[in-house]
């Protein structure tokens, strides 16, 4: 009964893999170990966030959760990320692979592209083609898009064309290697053209619905073109893919709007969205502070006056998700605005949240009559450099400058101001600059320091959500951890002694064990990576051999048909197992770098453990910090295995006496508790054993 249930197991997934597989084994495994080999971890990342080095590591703010205090820590010389505060791990490919939201496969090809390597893919069946998700089709759509509308600007001469040339490089003045550089095309003025040429290379009509590229008329269900007769920008992600675009229209009606957006879809949210950002971030990084502006325009005007750290908000306010985009690569964010003074104040509630986010933000007001595009195109890369050094000031010193201007000395006006001023300081999460930026405002405002002291520590007081308060509690438990000996959330040490009996009765009692199957499993895993080709020495008949861990523990569970339930680790024993048939220890870049990055991510979490890492309860009675590696190993690679065995048959006994239950017939009474007395057998052995070793 018990290999007919391991059967089945085994044979669920390998039905799983075999579904799974053929999302990463498109590429050959000669060009993924090239792409492996040729990526090196710090470069790959950095093109995402700004890691700052710290001994032989570098380190960051992790960008799969909003933290303040810097947890993601990358190794150059292994090859690894780990972040100790989410615990997401992984190699580059991994990195991109969960930064992005692609496929495995997905994320090999930009790596690949990065490092100039060609992908080789095995030639895809036509189950390949539709396995391939509505995101992928969506992205080569607009690729095809992008291309397109770059060609029918610079190619055809037909009404129109010559207009968006010149609104380009006549109105604009933007030249020819800056409009190749963010990609800039037109649409077709004819209704339909774009669809239909589209249609015609093969692209799905859903697609373009989905894309928003296309428009259906709900009277007729004709199709046509949103962006038709517009000068086209592409919006790029972080990573360079065109996820939407904008189109200003060449049209003179007023009726039109003179923007158009795509609208949100599977690949495009405006709120995540930077544009800019792809050709900005090595600039932002490099000068340690990001620029920010409204328009395309803006943004492709400074870049090519040679000031590249630039990026625009789309005509948006500024949301947390573009925040915290910017945050990854510099903590300083400078904001030009032009003189309007109404467009000022409808953006100032946006940039509280970046206040709150931690970021040092600073002003710059433009003269009279320019905007950032204007300006760019009047001066040079050092004119427009040494006007924001001389003319930015701090965002809080702006914005009361800003209000108080209004008032007129109208008290009831001023007082308003104070309290729109403490709602911003009360922001800061930071004390010291809190504290300054209350003193400031105290002299410019000429009210009480102490009374706004007071006030911004109430208003802060009211503002903290039960989000921000269990965010407050893990903080003093990671603590308590750290203090504890690691910054390790997974596991335990219990530390209290207890008796041979209360071990053996905790263990093997009526109660189960109290290491869950799949925490043994991983112990075990533990063990494998980590002390893998170790060796260690046991007394045997008054003879001292020398046993190899990874050898033993293989052994072991060979001997009794034993195979983990846990799919993951259940890979990495199946690594070792095949390893060793061959007489070689596998290496780590075999693991860390497996096709599954579930495979990747767990080995590299657990290489990434502290050394006293103990996760089950086989160090109940002596800490293993006290012992030698050696004394370590050979008590404690035993005990486990044998916990292991326990906890496998303790699982099968309550298996079998549920089915004991629902049998129907004696027949089937009489193999269930045949099969059970065997169990207990090997339960009442097993507990001797255990108590042989704890003695």
């Amino acid at each position: 009964m018990g290999r007919l249930v391991s059967l089945l197991f085994f044979t669920i997934y390998a039905l799983i893999l075999i579904f799974l597989l053929p999302l990463w084994d498109m590429i050959d495994r000669d060009t993924v170990d090239r792409i492996m080999s040729a990526a090196n971890i710090v470069e790959v990342i950095s093109d995402y966030i700004t890691l700052k080095r710290k001994g032989a590591n570098f380190q960051a703010c992790c960008p799969f959760h909003n933290e303040k205090t810097p947890s993601f820590v990358v190794s150059p010389s292994k090859g690894l990320f780990k972040c100790f505060g989410c615990g997401k791990a992984g190699n580059a490919v991994t990195f991109v692979m969960e930064h992005e939201s692609i496929t495995y496969p997905e994320a090999l090809k930009v790596v690949a592209k990065r490092y100039g390597i060609e992908v080789r893919e095995k030639e895809m069946t036509e189950e390949d083609i539709r396995r391939n998700d509505n995101r992928e089709s969506m992205f080569a759509l607009n690729s095809w898009v992008a291309d397109y509308f770059v060609r029918y600007l610079n190619e055809n001469e037909e009404e129109g064309i010559p207009v968006g040339r010149s609104y380009f490089s006549s109105s604009r003045g933007f030249s020819q290697a800056t409009i190749r550089k963010f990609g800039l095309g037109m649409c077709p003025g004819k209704g339909d053209k774009m669809t239909t040429d589209a249609l015609k290379a093969g692209y799905k009509e859903e697609f373009l619905l989905a894309t928003g590229l296309t428009i259906k008329r709900e009277s007729d269900g004709r199709l046509y073109d949103r962006f038709r007769e517009r000068v086209m920008f592409p919006i790029h992600n972080i990573s360079g893919r065109i996820v939407g675009f904008g189109g200003r229209t060449m049209r003179t009606d007023k009726s039109v709007a003179k923007y158009q957006n795509s609208p949100e879809s599977e690949i495009y949210n405006k709120s995540r969205e930077l544009y800019g950002l792809y050709f900005a971030k090595k600039a932002v990084q490099q000068a340690d502070y990001a620029i920010m502006v409204e328009g395309y325009t803006d943004v492709i005007s400074m870049h090519q006056a040679g000031v590249e750290n630039v990026v625009a908000s789309s005509g948006t306010s500024l949301t947390i998700d573009q925040i915290r985009l910017i945050r990854r690569f510099t903590n300083n964010l400078t904001i030009i605005y032009d003189s309007d003074a109404a467009g000022i104040k409808a953006s100032l509630r946006g940039i509280d949240l970046v206040l709150h986010e931690g970021m040092n933000v600073r002003v710059v007001l433009l003269p009279e009559g320019d905007d950032p595009d204007s300006f760019a195109r009047a001066h040079s890369a050092a004119e427009v450099q040494e006007y924001i050094a001389k003319n930015a000031e701090n965002f809080i010193t702006f914005k009361a400058n800003l209000l108080l201007s209004e008032t007129d000395n109208d008290p009831i006006k001023r007082s308003e101001v104070t309290r729109n001023m403490i709602t911003s300081i009360a922001q800061i999460p930071d004390t010291v600059k809190r504290s300054e930026f209350i003193k400031e405002c105290a002299k410019l405002m000429d009210v009480d320091e102490n009374m706004l002291i007071s006030e911004v520590a109430r208003h802060r007081m009211m503002s903290l959500g039960d989000s921000e308060a269990e965010a407050f509690i893990r903080r003093q438990q990671q603590q308590v951890r750290r203090e504890n000996g690691g910054y390790n959330n997974y596991y335990t040490r219990q530390q209290q002694p207890t008796t041979n009996s209360e071990e053996a009765t905790q263990f093997f009692g009526e109660t189960p064990l109290a290491a869950s199957r799949q925490t043994l499993e991983r112990e075990i895993v533990y063990y494998l990576l980590k002390y893998g080709d170790h060796k260690y020495e046991i007394m045997e008949g008054g003879t001292i051999l020398e046993m190899n861990v990874a050898n033993e523990i293989i052994n072991q569970l060979n001997n009794d048909e034993l195979s983990f339930s846990d799919p993951t680790y259940s890979q990495i024993l199946t690594l070792y197992r095949s390893a060793l048939a061959e007489n070689r220890m596998p290496t780590q870049s075999e693991i860390v770098n497996h096709a599954d990055p579930a495979v990747c991510s767990a080995a590299v979490d657990i290489l990434t453990m502290d050394d006293n890492y103990t996760e089950s309860s086989i160090w109940s009675q002596k800490d293993m910090r006290t012992l030698s590696e050696s004394d370590m190993l050979a008590t404690g690679i035993p005990k486990l295995l044998w916990l292991y065995k326990s906890k496998t048959i303790m699982g099968r006994i309550a298996e079998l006496n549920a089915a004991l239950e629902a049998s129907q017939t004696e027949d089937e009474q009489l193999e269930i508790m045949q099969e059970l007395n065997n169990m207990n057998k090997l339960k009442v052995a097993l507990s001797t054993h255990l108590k042989r070793l704890i003695i």
